[in-house]
């Protein structure tokens, strides 16, 4: 935690850029607002780690405490433009893509039905987005972001 702290501080306040190198994403989310990434060579993608989780993080998910157990069938808990994927006692659990329907207006939708308590957004891990992207082969199929890297 020390040398990210470090690295932190050398980046923001010198305005150093820091080039790092790792297979530890845990530190990529910590530390990092560009990524690059490189497969046998080749630049796949270089840009912002935000742009990086919104065109390939996949669904988010939306949980939702209740200020009472839903009760009934699971219809009347069901929304356009997200999949309910959990019910357990006063919690919802919400699958969604942002493409398809923002987190403020799935939000809303539900807010007109049901009496909610508490809330929260979650983000797909960064490791399950670079996971993705590897075994689906995302960025090849799209023609990665650049081409070849000179091999030194």
């Amino acid at each position: 935690e020390r040398i990210r702290d470090f690295v932190r501080h050398i980046n923001r306040e010198r305005g150093t850029t820091v080039l790092l190198t790792t297979h530890d994403l845990s530190d990529v989310e910590r530390l990092c607002e560009r990524v690059m990434i490189i497969d046998h060579g080749r630049l796949l993608f270089d840009g912002r780690l935000a742009a990086l989780r919104e065109r390939f993080g996949g669904r988010r998910t939306l949980v939702v405490d209740l200020e009472d157990d839903a009760d009934g069938p699971d219809d009347g808990l069901r929304v356009d433009g997200a999949e309910l994927v959990g019910r357990q006692g006063p919690r919802l659990t919400y699958k969604f893509r942002r493409e398809e329907i923002s987190a403020s207006a799935l939000i809303g939708r539900l807010s007109q039905r049901l009496r909610i308590r508490d809330l929260e957004v979650r983000e797909p891990d960064i490791e399950a987005t670079v996971r993705r992207i590897y075994e689906e082969r995302l960025l090849e199929a799209a023609g990665g972001t650049s081409g070849a890297l000179d091999e030194a």
